[in-house]
């Protein structure tokens, strides 16, 4: 079952760094196990650890909140939590954490190890006919590229990292204080090589010593037939490049569907209008209309009334996961009451209201026969 972190911490999605270490303090006190005597204690204090590595990371919070624990997994993030193998003295806990270190409880972070890069998401809009019938496109994306120069190390060609200076190349520091319980001792990530153990001296010049570079790319995308706003596209691997030659991540595409001056699109049904002519209603005819195919023919039955609503089978959208499926197509029918009428059409429809009139009366004399000899 997945992990709602904020729900751990008690914060809520929108929550401070300040707020999580506040809610952090509070929540140690409460459940560690020196402290909580309950048979799951040991695995909820884990999980308020893991909750609170995750959040107070910037790029492992985007992450989780875009995709959930999987996307921390398929990131090859660890996310393990600091206390999975084990737990320290709650007062030391609260000094390392909040001392900018990980505490005799802890453990030390492998820096230099492979990291997968970040996924990306870009939004592209494309033609209501492309959504139909898919579509080749070229993409312009922007992302991290590993350094074509120092092939990711960051220094120099020519030059090496050295050994830090103030750890010795452990990617550690230890501080000692003298307390009324004893001499404790505080473990801390190094400030100058930030954990690595290693310092570059003569930083590559063309990515300036990060070993990654934001480049601009031109991609093909090919776009599937019925595709709707907000669809998904995933393009591995041209996310962001990897750290310490870890896999790049992926890009992820959200489609947006230009809206269409004729056609209206729900699901995989399309709805047009067409107007039709008072004559045209009451003795019937044959019009073509527009669909995402061309125009076709379409049977108009003579007396048809307005907002009658006729369909097309087979001209809508293409299943996405079927293409040789598709949905309809529906025409409302607009009839167009006839105006500035000439002499001549305005004595033929007096001619013809008069016949109508007639008609009524003789229907209705023949009603009262009926009812007479019923």
């Amino acid at each position: 079952m997945a992990k709602d972190y904020y729900k751990i911490l008690g914060v809520s999605q929108d929550a401070s760094s300040d707020e999580i270490k506040k809610a952090f303090r509070k929540k140690a006190r409460e459940c560690h196990p020196d402290v909580n005597k309950s048979h799951d204690a040991e695995e909820r204090f884990k999980e308020l650890g893991q909750a609170y590595e995750v959040l107070m990371d910037d790029e492992k919070r985007s992450m989780y909140d875009r995709y959930g624990e999987d996307g921390l997994k398929n990131a090859g993030y660890d996310f393990e939590g600091p206390f999975d193998f084990g737990f320290g003295d709650l007062s030391e806990i609260l000094s390392s954490f909040f001392g900018a270190g990980m505490g005799p409880g802890g453990r030390r972070r492998d820096v230099n190890a492979p990291v997968r890069g970040s996924d990306l998401r870009l939004d592209f809009e494309i033609d209501f006919e492309e959504a139909i019938f898919g579509a080749e496109k070229e993409v312009e994306i922007f992302h991290l590229e590993t350094c074509n120069v120092c092939n990711g190390k960051g220094a120099e060609p020519g030059s090496s990292p050295v050994t830090c200076s103030t750890c010795g190349g452990a990617g550690q520091v230890q501080h000692s204080t003298q307390t009324i319980l004893g001499s404790f001792t505080q473990v801390t990530t190094c400030p100058h090589c930030q954990g690595s153990g290693q310092m570059i001296k003569n930083p590559c010049k063309n990515c300036s010593g990060q070993g990654r570079k934001n480049v601009s790319k031109i991609i093909n995308v090919r776009i599937p037939k019925g595709v709707d706003n907000n669809t998904k596209l995933r393009v591995n691997s041209e996310g962001d490049a990897g750290k310490n030659g870890g896999p790049s991540g992926d890009l992820y595409i959200i489609l947006y569907i230009k809206p269409h001056s004729i056609f209206r699109r729900d699901g995989f049904n399309i709805y047009t209008e067409e107007e039709i002519s008072f004559t045209q209603a009451a003795l019937g005819a044959q019009i073509e209309v527009a669909t995402v195919d061309g125009k076709k023919p379409l049977k108009i039955t003579a007396g048809i009334q307005n907002n009658t609503v006729l369909t097309i089978r087979n001209a809508g959208v293409p299943f996405i996961n079927n293409p040789n499926k598709r949905g309809d197509q529906y025409i409302k029918i607009n009839v167009v009451t006839p105006a500035n009428l000439s002499d001549e059409e305005k004595k033929l429809f007096q001619r013809l209201a008069q016949i109508q009139s007639e008609k009524k009366d003789k229907d209705s004399i023949l009603d009262k026969i009926k009812g007479a000899l019923s």
